[in-house]
């Protein structure tokens, strides 16, 4: 349904060529908003299921051009699982500390255990996005013998690997590109600037980065075509429409919970046999039941 969004390295992403509005697989908002609604009931059941059986963690990376709806997406789609064993990671400019590590330092510290899912709101892919776009490898400490024209492939090679062995080691990584038009973007950059209850969204940064926005498409395809595996996929996701894109979202996460299949913990014949024991001692601490008074 949804594969068309889809690439493992098998075809090569082409960021001019793929669409921004297209919305092929809901006929309408209400329609897109009754199947996600859907879809709630079985993301929900399937990450308990995941927290019980403590097998596998999971990773959602969203990435996005400024104003393409990742908060809005995070909390709109995932807003239907327990507290318990899901969590965000936020990743913005780096601090001190983590300048004085290698950058996939801070992305490690948040890596899932089993059982949970993480959801990074932006990730170690600034690091060949904005990083590639501004240089910032440049101005930071690094040995003598780094090469830094070398710096970005590098990355990608770090990247994949880094997430070969997540996947190796029991946490599977989606990947999901809100892919917004420079059109729509304006449009919501235009709304936080006009709609007092979206002022607080506006930064004049943000905007500023438009300058830019042709660097970041390169960036964004050139990191999708280095990194895109069977096992650590990228969904290049229509963003133009929120309804569409968040919708969307939910359908892509929901399969990969289905691919892992989680199941509750089997109950064995020696745990049974010590809950009966438990019952019983609980049931004494109980007052008794006063017994019916014959009629």
């Amino acid at each position: 349904m949804f594969e068309k969004y889809l690439y493992d390295g098998t075809e090569k992403f082409d960021i001019h060529k793929v669409s921004t509005d297209e919305t092929s697989l809901a006929s309408s908002k209400e329609e897109a908003k009754a199947k996600m609604k859907e879809n709630e009931t079985e993301l929900d059941e399937l990450q308990q299921k995941l927290y019980a059986e403590k097998k596998e963690g999971l990773i959602v990376v969203i990435q996005a051009m400024d104003a393409a709806g990742k908060d809005g997406t995070i909390s709109h789609v995932l807003n239907c699982l327990s507290p318990h064993g899901v969590y965000e990671a936020a990743f913005k400019s780096p601090t001190s500390t983590e300048l004085a590590h290698d950058y996939l330092w801070r992305i490690a510290q948040k890596v899932p255990a089993k059982g949970e899912i993480a959801i990074f709101n932006r990730s170690h892919y600034e690091d060949v996005l904005i990083g590639k776009v501004k240089k910032l490898y440049e101005t930071q400490a690094h040995a003598d013998r780094i090469d830094l024209d070398k710096v970005i492939d590098n990355r990608y090679e770090d990247i994949a690997a880094f997430e070969k062995y997540l996947y190796r080691n029991n946490v599977r990584i989606v990947k999901i590109f809100l892919n917004v038009s420079k059109k729509e973007q304006a449009k919501r950059f235009l709304a936080r600037i006009e709609e007092p209850e979206k002022n607080w969204k506006f930064s004049a940064g943000d905007v500023e980065e438009r300058q830019y926005w042709d660097e970041y498409q390169e960036a964004f395809e050139d990191a999708i075509n280095k990194t895109a595996t069977k096992h650590c996929p990228w969904y290049v996701v229509p963003a133009d429409h929120k309804w569409y894109m968040r919708y969307v979202v939910s359908e892509i996460i929901l399969s990969v919970l289905k691919d892992m299949d989680p199941k509750y913990p089997v109950v064995t014949e020696e745990r049974l046999a010590e809950f009966a024991m438990w019952k019983e001692k609980l049931e004494e601490e109980l007052p008794k039941k006063k017994k019916k008074e014959k009629e």
